[in-house]
């Protein structure tokens, strides 16, 4: 309750008691998470963004440099905070803290102080003590804002305050920090440069620069390792610049590879141990990139043949530097030497390294160097430890014994123990930031730190183990590759398998998708086949009626069976009997003519008596042919007009039928009859062909539409059986997956046999869990030992 008063204070018309009410805040939630969660949720955040947005961000006064104290003081260290910080989208809300104009000369102090505790402000928000997935959840709301963006803009400005620039750096290397996705943003940003420049190249420059403040320096230092900090792909563009293949053979640009090498044999010692540490962090856990490096040749001096970058750094080594630089390529060693045997081959392949490392830990030196060789006796210890035994002279068994002859192995123990004891590495193994107070305590870097506690014991137990002891874990070794290989090969497997059966899920839902596609089509064609048929039956129906109508008025052409196409047979029957006749009747009178001319022939003949006698016998019996032929031909006639009277009595009685018959009863009027047959006929006749195109039509419909329908039924068809198909095989699919799954369990429990049987050999076997629980203890102890601080 008195809290909620308190924060009402902050809305309080009157200026002065809102200040107070912000001191007074800021009091009451130092070092007390609970006020500060009340605080919270009692809606400070709105609050206090709004004050500094209305007192003008970071050009506003020491009522905004409060406000941000008592943002501080609500969010550092307190995860909920953070969280409700975020989720309540107030991130977003401190982009226009970092918009700067072109012109930033003469900032005031208070400017200064205010943007450097909205940068601080950033860092409690993604600070690498908090948790993981809070952090990246912050760095990623930090890059959809705009936010790191903005950063960068400030980066890159000229005339921005030296103090806020290191901050600034520091902001932006938190903010990239084991984010991808920011990662690759930070690589494609360019400094407004004449040609542009990559800002990696830019802060690079100023790393290896000995006239930069040295706070600067850390700062660029600190950036780049947060670049590469579980970012492969970052960590293989810049070796990529250092190998033959890439490198600008014009000299036009400046790569970071050439800088790194610059700064790693300048005769500058702290950018030797920058540009040592820079590079170390571009080989962390990449053993390709440490093969790769082996490539890198360097041009000594002019008529000299090239040497490689591991050999001139064994070759500054030998030449007795100073302490700094010859500790920062003893971590360059150790890094790029641990978990790659071909490097160490390499290492081992030049005589004069192991006795220099042996001299260098054999003697008595002072305290300075007592660091020197603590780094040496590692060295050596990471040659023997991942020694593959390819080279006769220095087998494991042989620099055992030369360490035993010449140091002496608790001589070499101890003088291993000088790292972890020194405070240098204490101090360097609280965090990932580099904080140094002078320059010459730059000895260690966070990440060696982790490799130095990781390998301190398993080199102090291999460097008492027999030979015997060694061939043992060497088989032991050599077997878990080999159920390694094994489990890694039915992991890829099943990867592949999973892949394959998602591949198959996906085709059987496009297939199930088509299938339901085509069922549609399928339904959709059936209900229009359905509606062409009612059409069809419709038509159908109105064809009988109208045939029906045609009956009720004119009996429709049928009549004792007598169809329209009878008529029509009828009438060209009548049509070839009145040819007939016709004809007939010409040639009757044809023939009377004949006769006619005969008997005026008979008349005129009579002169003489024989000869009329003689013509008359002739006439009397040509006259008889004739007469015959005439008779013949009346019997014809009388016959075909009997067939024409009963067919025009038959036309007659068709007439009657027609409704256009006349009502004259005489029967002889056959033209009038048949202009009334012709147009009843006619007329029927294009109605019956309108209706048979009409039918016609129809069936094609019919038979197009039940053509669609087989070909989609047979589609149909198809995909079913492919799609039980797929089934099957996905059936199988599963059914392979655990079988392999059954052997991968056998594989896990060989493994773990193996495992323990190590163990009872004394070899130390991390799980898994192991580590993860031992890297999170480290954190805890980093935060303490912090916090003590």
């Amino acid at each position: 309750m008195g809290v909620s008063r308190l924060m009402d204070l902050l809305a309080d018309s009157r200026e002065v008691i809102r200040n107070d009410g912000v001191l007074l805040l800021q009091q009451l939630t130092k070092s007390n998470a609970a006020i500060q969660k009340i605080v919270a949720f009692e809606n400070a955040f709105e609050r206090l963004l709004d004050i500094i947005t209305e007192e003008g961000n970071s050009d506003g006064g020491i009522v905004v440099e409060d406000c941000l104290l008592l943002l501080q003081n609500l969010l550092k260290n307190n995860n909920s905070n953070q969280n409700f910080f975020k989720e309540g989208s107030y991130i977003q809300r401190m982009k226009p803290w970092f918009e700067v104009g072109d012109d930033n000369c003469g900032w005031s102090a208070q400017k200064v102080t205010n943007l450097h505790l909205m940068l601080q402000l950033v860092r409690v928000l993604v600070s690498p003590t908090n948790p993981p997935g809070a952090t990246s959840s912050c760095q990623k709301a930090m890059f959809h804002c705009g936010l790191l963006q903005q950063l960068c803009t400030i980066l890159m400005a000229t005339g921005v305050p030296a103090d806020i620039l290191t901050e600034t750096i520091n902001t932006v290397s938190e903010v990239i920090r084991g984010c991808q996705m920011n990662q690759d943003y930070f690589a494609s940003v360019n400094a407004p440069s004449n040609p542009p420049r990559p800002a990696i190249v830019v802060l690079l420059m100023s790393m290896v620069n000995e006239r930069q403040p040295f706070v600067l320096r850390c700062a660029v230092l600190y950036c780049f390792q947060c670049f590469l900090y579980k970012n492969q792909k970052g960590q293989g563009e810049i070796v990529s610049t250092l190998l033959p293949s890439t490198i600008d053979a014009t000299g036009n640009s400046v790569s970071a590879g050439q800088l790194l090498c610059g700064g790693l044999f300048s005769t500058d010692s702290l950018s030797n141990w920058c540009a040592a540490v820079a590079l170390a962090h571009a080989l962390q856990e990449n053993a390709t990139l440490k093969e790769q490096l082996l490539r890198v040749q360097l041009a000594t001096s002019i008529g000299n043949p090239p040497v490689s970058l591991l050999q001139q750094c064994t070759n500054i080594l030998s030449q007795g530097s100073k302490v700094q630089t010859r500790v920062g390529l003893l971590m360059l060693l150790c890094t790029w030497l641990s978990n790659c045997s071909i490097a160490v081959t390499h290492f081992l392949h030049n005589p004069a390294n192991i006795p220099f490392l042996t001299g260098q830990i054999a003697e008595n030196l002072g305290e300075e160097e007592q660091l020197v060789q603590g780094l040496c006796a590692l060295l050596l210890g990471i040659s023997i430890y991942y020694n593959d035994n390819s080279l006769e002279n220095y087998r494991k068994e042989k620099l055992k014994q030369l360490i035993e002859k010449r140091i002496g192995r608790e001589n070499f123990i101890e003088k291993l123990g000088f790292i972890s004891k020194h405070e240098l590495y204490s101090r360097a193994a609280q965090k990932p930031q580099p904080s140094f107070s002078i320059p010459d305590h730059m000895m260690f870097d966070h990440e060696f730190t982790k490799l130095v506690k990781e390998l301190e014991g398993v080199i102090s137990k291999a460097i008492y183990k027999s030979s015997e002891e060694d061939k043992k874990e060497e088989e032991v070794k050599k077997t878990l590759e080999q159920h390694d290989n094994i489990v890694t090969h039915y992991k890829k497997v099943i990867r592949e398998q999973d892949q394959e059966l998602e591949e198959l899920k996906q085709r059987i839902n496009t297939l199930t998708s088509q299938n339901e596609q085509l069922q549609a089509t399928v339904t959709q064609q059936v209900s229009q086949i359905q509606q062409h048929k009612d059409q069809y039956n419709l038509l159908k129906v109105q064809l009988g009626k109208d045939t029906q109508h045609h009956n009720s008025h004119s009996d429709t052409f049928q009549m004792n069976g007598i169809q329209m196409e009878e008529v029509s047979k009828l009438r060209e029957e009548l049509e070839e009997w009145k040819n007939k006749h016709e004809l007939l009747q010409g040639q009757l009178r044809e023939k009377d003519a004949v006769i006619e001319k005969l008997k005026s022939s008979q008349l005129e003949m009579g002169t003489t008596e024989q000869s009329s006698q003689t013509s008359k016998s002739g006439g009397l019996e040509h006259n008889n042919d004739l007469q015959k032929e005439l008779e013949m031909l009346r019997t014809q006639i009388q016959l075909q007009s009997a067939e024409i009277s009963k067919l025009q009595i038959e036309n007659q009685k068709l007439q009657v039928m027609t409704p256009n018959t006349s009502a004259d009863p005489a029967l002889g009027d056959s033209g009038a009859a048949a202009a009334n047959n012709s147009e009843v006929e006619g007329r029927l006749e294009q109605e019956i062909k309108e209706l048979k195109s009409k039918v016609k039509a129809l069936c094609e419909e019919k038979e197009s539409l039940k053509q669609h329908l087989d070909s989609s039924s047979s589609t149909v068809a198809i995909l079913q059986d492919e799609k039980s198909k797929l089934q099957q095989e996905v059936a199988e699919s599963k059914k392979e997956q655990d079988d392999l799954l059954v052997l991968l369990a056998d594989q896990d429990q060989k493994l773990s046999a193996l495992k323990i049987k190590l163990k009872d050999l004394g070899v130390p076997v991390e799980d898994e869990d192991d580590i993860e629980s031992g890297d999170q203890g480290d954190e805890d102890e980093d935060g303490d030992e912090e916090e003590q601080d």
